[in-house]
């Protein structure tokens, strides 16, 4: 299947972004060696592509807070056809139509979005002055000559943590910088995407599921660790789209968390009402459990107050007066 498409649609937005800024009046030249307009386009590319997806992006956490008020009914099916998997497939996608629940909806959006990555990691890693084809998905020459120049602190967007010096020599740039440059990146796209996985996890608790609770591990520590390797290989302009699209998630959930909060069980009461509270159930005989209600701290005892006309006796006294000798 050709991504054709995809690169067209990447190429379309960047260029459509770059000449928005343009005509704006953002330098095109560059300014504490920075490209400006080339860096908006790109973290603008991920604000267009979010603003798309946002639609989608509510329908995901309604349908998880959906597949949440559905867990205590899903519990029941599973104790009721355990041992059954087929009939308690059945069952389940059975609830779910009924109750209009979606489980794949929670991972439509990453699934919406690796195209869009894909799409500007092919755009990014041909950005090569040398490279022939350089009108290809509705660039001009001058457009793909002033991408393939553009940098951040003086590093090419095309390069990479991983260049070479003979890959970057026709860029103009410096290997230290470059390894510098991409790897502060790599530890903000991992921190940013260890936070995202973070604040989702904190505001709807560890599954109690065990398999659910072992991929929420793997997406708070698996994926900002594989990234270690990985970063080492995205361009730099890459880096930039991760780092913009986790910041531009992290104020997205924190918006619809508030807007759409989790569900919470409810606690169960401490007292029973007027009752006199009961402890923990003890069995007796027969196997019967019966309630032990809680014992009663023993009353002080009552002291008798002084008779009327009685003088009042100071008891430090009368604790250090020597008794009275008979006869």
């Amino acid at each position: 299947m050709s991504l054709d498409w995809i690169y067209y649609a990447i190429s379309w937005i960047l260029l459509t972004w770059h000449s928005a800024w343009d005509a704006i009046g953002v330098p095109v030249g560059a300014v504490i060696g920075t490209n400006w307009a080339w860096i908006l386009a790109i973290i603008f590319l991920v604000v267009t592509v979010r603003v798309i997806l946002f639609p989608v992006f509510v329908k995901q956490i309604k349908s998880q807070r959906a597949m949440q008020a559905l867990q205590p009914k899903v519990k029941e099916l599973q104790e009721k056809h355990k041992g059954d998997r087929e009939t308690l497939q059945k069952e389940m996608m059975e609830l779910y139509r009924k109750e209009k629940a979606n489980p794949l909806m929670g991972c439509l959006p990453m699934f919406l979005q690796i195209p869009v990555f894909l799409g500007l990691f092919h755009t990014l890693k041909r950005l090569n002055p040398e490279n022939g084809g350089k009108t290809l998905y509705g660039w001009t020459v001058d457009q793909f000559n002033s991408a393939s120049s553009a940098k951040l602190f003086t590093a090419p967007i095309s390069g990479r943590f991983g260049s070479t010096a003979a890959e970057l020599a026709p860029l103009g740039a410096n290997t230290g910088t470059v390894k510098a440059i991409a790897g502060v990146l790599v530890l903000i796209m991992i921190a940013t995407t260890y936070l995202t996985s973070r604040q989702m996890i904190l505001k709807t608790g560890w599954a109690e599921d065990p398999q659910q609770r072992m991929v929420q591990r793997l997406m708070l520590y698996g994926i900002p660790l594989s990234l270690l390797v990985s970063g080492s290989i995205f361009p730099i302009g890459v880096i930039i789209y991760w780092v913009t699209n986790n910041l531009f998630t992290l104020g997205q959930q924190q918006w619809v968390l508030r807007k759409f909060p989790p569900l919470v069980p409810p606690k169960k009461a401490a007292t029973t009402g007027g009752k006199s509270p009961v402890q923990p159930a003890k069995t007796g005989l027969l196997g019967r459990k019966t309630a032990q209600p809680v014992a009663k701290a023993p009353a002080a005892p009552k002291v008798a107050g002084p008779k009327p006309g009685a003088k009042p006796v100071n008891p430090k006294k009368a604790g250090n007066r020597p008794a009275k000798r008979q006869g």
